[in-house]
């Protein structure tokens, strides 16, 4: 079942906005709140959001013949959401019970079809999964709703444009915007306990450390499609990538494409390392603003370049490390937590400062000299013969809390990403989304494909093992 090698059609489902190099500043579509967490919950209105189960998740067995087209027809469903979503948040859908159960219902028979397309496609070449079809019904779900979603007349003129789609059909698409972060979503880090328990190094465990100097995406490497999850698929993700590392990587990337590219590490690390951006809600209107990925998706305001990125590869509490295979694909953390649960969040908010102080599912309001945090720790046990799984999860685990890893996985190096950033007191904020997500912190996630020469990983294991830090 291991991916080495293995290609994925060149079939571009959706509209691309790929490799966008994207800049601040140009008209004002809704303003941000200077004053965000201040008064957490003070407004008691919610917002609605569309509650569909992640059909993805379920799969764990999926045939490599069949691996393309589950993952082509899984993104189909991820589209079908959003589009139910963008009607609700148009308000194309009043709040009368009869027509959100239709918009229920219309979107049931789209995910109906498309479900049993996934089933088929399995059972050709393996036993037709079960259960499937009990995953087709959404429902709608309730969060607290942005205290201010626009102020000024320009975010108004938006505002309105958007609910006469005659208008202005650009404005329609993108009013998602206003259904961001609730202030409820934003806590102070001064007012958060220390919360960060690490385990003890024990004898033989691998003490080093090995670190690419990857730069802050200053070449603008930007897209909205995550090659592990919908490759071959334009705007998979629905929300903006940062890209450091590997120079080309897009949703039509193959393992032989990645192994060709160039790379932003120093030291000719080609691995692809990306992750949501992360936007300020100032009311300013990005070169994404009507794109998918983008407006498009209700993903709005100024993306901040992050002040540092650091990725660090560590070593295990318990004992030596083993090479990872190259093109092994991890990802971190669960882009769809609010809607799925909390069992694959793995997010972690905190302030310079105050990193042993990590939020899970809030974002820090940090003080004055203080940088915004996020940290992704990604798993390091592997099962020591997949490069991925068909749910992009069972291949690899996390060690237990004294960091052993489970029966049957062996200890890899465990890749560690810091991003900073600079952002003012109080200032509104939030992480690219699925639409339906509602930009919430416990939805961030990072991904990562090892494309290290075999050479620079061995490198970097002996380092690892060896006590030594290097880069």
């Amino acid at each position: 079942m291991s991916q080495k090698g293995h290609r994925r059609p060149r079939l571009k489902l959706l509209a691309a906005a790929c490799a966008l190099v994207l800049g601040g500043g140009g008209v004002a579509v809704v303003a941000g709140n200077a004053n965000a967490g201040q008064d957490a919950g003070r407004t008691g209105e919610v917002t609605a959001t569309i509650d569909c189960p992640d059909v993805g998740d379920r799969l764990t067995d999926v045939p490599d013949q069949a691996r393309a087209e589950v993952d082509q027809n899984l993104a189909q469903l991820d589209g079908q959401v959003a589009d139910a979503y963008r009607q609700l948040a148009a308000g194309q859908v009043s709040k009368k019970k009869v027509q959100k159960d239709a918009l229920l219902g219309r979107l049931k028979d789209q995910r109906s079809t498309t479900i049993r397309r996934v089933s088929d496609v399995i059972g050709r070449s393996a036993g037709r999964p079960e259960g499937l079809d009990a995953l087709s019904g959404c429902a709608m779900k309730e969060a607290p709703a942005e205290a201010d979603p626009g102020v000024g007349a320009a975010a108004d003129a938006a505002v309105a444009a958007a609910a006469d789609p005659a208008r202005d059909p650009d404005a329609a698409r993108s009013i998602g915007q206003k259904r961001g972060p609730a202030q409820s979503d934003f806590v102070s880090i001064a007012k958060v306990r220390p919360n960060v328990n690490a385990p003890a190094a024990g004898r033989g465990a691998s003490t080093g450390s090995f670190s690419s100097q990857c730069g802050r995406n200053e070449n603008g490497h930007f897209n909205p499609d995550n090659v592990i999850v919908a490759p071959g698929v334009s705007n998979g993700a629905h929300h903006m990538h940062d890209y450091v590392g590997n120079k080309t990587t897009n949703a039509f990337s193959s393992n032989n494409s990645l192994a060709a590219s160039g790379t932003t590490c120093g030291n000719g690390d080609q691995s692809a390392y990306y992750w949501p951006v992360l936007r300020l809600r100032d009311g300013k209107a990005e070169r994404d603003a009507k794109a998918p990925g983008g407006g498009q998706d209700a993903n709005v305001g100024t993306i901040l370049r992050p002040k540092q990125v650091t990725i660090d590869f560590k070593g295990s509490p318990v004992g030596q490390v083993k090479a990872m295979p190259r093109f092994l694909r991890i990802i971190t953390g669960d882009a769809k937590a609010f809607t799925n649960g909390t069992a694959n969040a793995n997010a972690s908010w905190s302030c310079t400062g105050f990193e042993d102080r990590q939020l899970k599912d809030k974002y820090p309001i940090c003080p004055k000299g203080s940088d915004v945090v996020r940290t992704f720790t990604f798993q390091s046990c592997w099962d020591g013969r997949n490069t991925d799984s068909a749910n992009h999860r069972t291949h690899v685990a996390f060690a237990d809390k004294a960091g052993r890893c489970p029966k049957g996985f062996t200890a890899i190096p465990q890749l560690v990403q810091r991003i900073t950033y600079g952002v003012a007191p109080g200032a509104r904020f939030a992480v690219d989304s699925f639409p339906e997500q509602l930009h919430k912190p416990v939805t961030d996630h990072g991904d990562f494909i090892n494309v290290m020469s075999n050479g620079l990983m061995a490198q970097a294991v002996s380092c690892i093992n060896g006590g030594r830090t290097c880069r």
